[in-house]
């Protein structure tokens, strides 16, 4: 059960997965931390040239999620699901 601070809908699965932070033909490597059916925590190198909308590209799955940014902190940026 999430906690009272928990602002998400459904609770992440923590996962580790490589993917792909892809826009304008562009992209930027990261690791998938947790995931859920709306959105994700994805850890970077840097945030710099990041936009706010993009493809989170996770190859091992096979799968492409349109996602905007809700939060940026350091090295971590939690996306929704579009």
């Amino acid at each position: 059960m999430p906690g009272l601070d928990e602002k998400r809908g459904t609770q992440r699965q923590p996962i580790l997965k490589a993917g792909t932070i892809s826009f304008d033909g562009s992209g930027i490597d990261c690791l998938v931390r947790n995931m859920s059916d709306e959105g994700a925590n994805l850890e970077v190198e840097s945030q710099i040239g990041i936009p706010n909308s993009f493809d989170l590209v996770i190859d091992s799955e096979h799968s492409n999620h349109q996602c905007h940014v809700v939060w940026r902190k350091a090295r971590r940026i939690g996306v929704a699901f579009d």
